[in-house]
């Protein structure tokens, strides 16, 4: 979680419950307002993304064939 991520949740925190659901509503409409159908990343995803991509490239992923699911 980024500094600015943690301290917006200590700042919640200190809100009562009413007012908790109000901010969690407007954060909410930012995102939706930002990316609709949440489907951009975030650095965190764009990084990850990122390194499962090379793992594949590098053949260190294990085929679905090869684990037993039982």
């Amino acid at each position: 979680m980024s500094p600015v991520s943690k301290e917006i949740v200590d700042m919640l925190d200190m809100l009562p419950e009413q007012e908790q659901k109000l901010a969690y509503e407007f954060i909410k409409r930012m995102v939706l307002a930002w990316d609709r159908d949440f489907t951009k990343l975030t650095q965190v995803e764009r990084e990850r993304l990122v390194q499962a991509n090379k793992e594949i490239a590098n053949g260190e992923t294990v085929d679905h064939n090869d684990i037993n699911w039982n």
